[in-house]
């Protein structure tokens, strides 16, 4: 900045100037002080307000704030940014000139501006890289003079040119992985070099990978885990450890899962007695293999979970013990850690107690099949399926009979059943997408979650009550902001959703989810519901879980693909052993500290993942369906469009040009107006559209509104 240029700042800071003010104020030649004027407001350092010249958003000097604040660049537009707060304060906007060139998940230095352009908010100028990342996967395409470029995926319309070295091969659509090998000052001055080429953006696999690697996900394990892993090709259960534990092998333990499944960690058993029923939920016993130090505990560590996506997983343990000796699989002999529950007639928990033992799965039930069976078709032959299951088919009715009963308790107390809507993406044998069908749930599906859950409840418990370190999985009470922005949005909607207090009980809103459950205004209430909800994470302190309505909660029953259960099975482990709460608390307060935020970040960073590719293959499966009519549901509005879901869960956009001949009118955030023709469109209505694009590697798909 020049002496004249601060000399500028100096004068709008004390009140606002025309150009004649500031002529008179500084004295100074008036060419000279409109080319700096001019300079200033192309830069950012000026502002004209109502005639007059006043600090600009790259002012950004600020008394009331640090110097420069830690922040995490989050997002990236052509002209404008959003950078994440280290302290967790929130996010600061960042203007397109005030990025200097910063990149997603670069550690920059923030300061903010003296003068944000709306009043209250946080705006700030990049002022230092600390960290920068330079590892993208993108898509090739052209810069506007017509040179080979790519776009970072996530950064629509910021374009790096690409230099020649690396770049042969490389063909306009091609995913790649590339590298930032220039910076400059603005996007615009980067150079990239490509560094992996995936193949056609055309292809969901393609651009799969290209996430997968833009996002650093460790897909291949490192020689050292590998080689430990080795160690368990094609074992079988210790004689003399088994001797060591309660031996359950003579009851009648079986799975159930879906067909494809093959990291199977959890089993079940029921028995009834006269007052009740004694409930065994069986957990493969990974800590017994993945030990403290170890190589494959440093790598479960750092993944911290399996990531499920169409067809594929990447496992958090490699297959020797997510598909081998830790796979509760049919007919063989396995080390598990069995929660023992006793409960009364009504469902109730009386007692449980945690054991090491050794177990052998009758039989790998399937969902599907256990559904037939359950609620058997009319005319239905059941012969194949009563003989498949023979072994443990006496025990299904009063799994079920347990299963509603404690279905009961859960409505009682609030606990909420929201639809999520879940997709089964159906693939070819080339890895292509081909159908998509909406997953639904049956009683077996519903009916193991209960048991699961009555397990991880358990555990929670012991932890709490021994006062222990642990791992809980935690849902705190919604903001009451949110909520009462989520009641005028229900209550614009029809719904009686005046809550007594600013934060809703759970029986308040599971009312309003069963309320609206199958009616066209299901996808929009529950999904309004869901959005307004804190995220559940995991936490060394007993917080307790809203959404479930339970003091005590924890995840112990899927140690083969989530790191916390493993970590509470090692915590548990030495409790059954004797340590006492002290000596626990010396070994493993500082442990569950870290695993929880380490896996709490994980789980974030794995669901982003899997929903995005998600994306790209509805994508894949609707670009061979372009043109085709569907009838679909209002699922969200905003004043550039609203979005429109299908039956099969795909959804798309149609722009607000299209519904509209007048300028569009939302109201309270559920119905547009057009006032030209008075027609409108509400959350919830159905919309027939034609499908008009499917753009794969943005996972994007346009609809165009077809007039009824």
């Amino acid at each position: 900045m020049t002496p004249l240029q601060k000399s500028i700042l100096n004068a709008v800071k004390r009140r606002p100037m025309t150009l004649r003010e500031l002529q008179n104020n500084l004295q100074v030649d008036n060419s000279r002080l409109r080319t700096s004027v001019s300079a200033m407001v192309a830069t950012g350092e000026l502002s004209m307000r109502n005639g007059t010249y006043v600090p600009g958003f790259a002012t950004y000097e600020n008394t009331n704030a640090p110097a420069a604040i830690p922040c995490t660049l989050v997002k990236l537009a052509a002209r404008f940014g959003f950078a994440s707060r280290d302290d967790g304060e929130g996010d600061i906007f960042i203007p397109g000139r005030a990025l200097h060139g910063a990149m997603p998940n670069d550690k920059i230095n923030v300061k903010l501006f003296d003068h944000p352009r709306v009043e209250g908010s946080s705006e700030g100028e990049v002022v230092e890289v600390t960290v920068p990342n330079n590892r993208f996967a993108g898509t090739v395409c052209l810069s506007e003079d017509g040179r080979m470029a790519v776009e970072p995926d996530g950064c629509r319309d910021v374009k790096f040119l690409l230099a020649k070295q690396g770049s042969e091969g490389v063909h306009l659509g091609d995913k790649v992985g590339f590298l930032i090998t220039h910076r400059g000052n603005r996007h615009s001055d980067h150079r990239a070099a490509v560094v992996e080429k995936f193949g056609s953006s055309d292809y969901a696999s393609e651009c799969a990978k290209a996430i997968l690697y833009g996002r650093n996900v460790r897909q291949e394990f490192p020689p050292e885990v590998l080689e430990e892993a080795h160690a368990y090709d094609n074992a079988v259960i210790d004689p003399t450890e088994a001797a060591k534990r309660l031996d359950l092998r003579g009851i009648p333990i079986f799975t159930i899962d879906s067909a494809e499944t093959k990291d199977i960690d959890d089993a079940i058993s029921l028995q009834k007695l006269e007052d009740g029923y004694e409930l065994g939920v069986h957990i493969a016993d990974v800590s017994h293999y993945v030990r403290p130090g170890s190589a494959l505990d440093e790598e479960a560590y750092e993944r911290a979970t399996s990531i499920y996506y169409a067809d594929k997983v990447i496992p958090m343990l490699p297959t020797q013990l997510s598909n081998g000796i830790c796979s509760l699989n049919e007919g063989e002999d396995r080390l598990a850690f069995s929660c023992l529950m006793r409960l009364d007639e009504n469902g109730e928990i009386r007692s449980y107690k945690f054991v090491k033992s050794v177990i052998c799965s009758r039989v790998k039930g399937v969902y599907k099949e256990i559904n037939a069976l359950l609620e058997p078709a009319e005319d239905a032959d059941l012969t194949d399926l009563r003989t498949k299951y023979e072994a443990v088919l006496d025990q299904l009715p009063a799994m079920d009979e347990l299963y509603r009963k404690r279905l009961v308790l859960r409505k009682a107390r609030g606990g909420m059943d929201i639809e999520s809507n879940e997709a089964k993406l159906v693939m070819d044998e080339n890895g292509r997408c081909v159908d998509i069908v909406k997953r639904d749930r049956g009683t077996s599906e519903c009916m193991i979650e209960e048991f699961m859950l009555l397990a991880n409840q358990c555990a929670a418990n012991a932890g709490r009550t021994n006062k222990v370190p642990f791992l809980y999985r935690v849902h705190e009470a919604p903001d009451a902001e949110k909520m009462e922005k989520l009641s005028a949005t229900l209550l614009a909607c029809g719904l009686n959703a005046k809550f007594k207090n600013p934060i809703p009980t759970q029986l308040e809103l599971a009312a309003l989810l069963d309320e609206t459950r199958d009616q066209p205004i299901q996808i929009p209430v529950h999904t309004g519901i869901l959005r307004s909800m804190q995220k559940a994470r995991y936490a060394p302190q007993p917080l307790g879980h809203y959404g479930l309505v339970l003091a005590d909660y924890a995840h112990f029953t899927s140690p083969i693909r989530r790191y916390p259960d493993l970590a509470i099975h090692r915590i548990l482990s030495e409790m059954l052993l004797g340590a006492s709460a002290s000596q626990l608390q010396k070994d493993f307060n500082e442990f569950a500290k870290q695993a929880s935020e380490k896996s709490s970040k994980q789980e974030v960073a794995a669901v982003r993942i899997e929903r995005d590719v998600e994306d790209l293959y509805k994508a894949e499966y609707m670009h061979n369906h372009l043109g085709e009519v569907y009838t679909g549901t209002v699922a969200g509005i905003t004043p550039r469009g609203v979005f429109v879901e299908l039956e099969n869960t795909v959804e798309g956009f149609v722009p607000a040009a299209q519904l509209c001949k007048g300028e569009p009118q939302v109201i309270d955030g559920v119905s547009m107006l057009d006032p030209l023709t008075g027609k409108s469109w509400m959350l919830g209505s159905s919309m027939k559209i034609q499908v008009a694009a499917a753009d794969v590697a943005l996972g994007r798909i346009d609809f165009e509104y077809m007039v009824e």
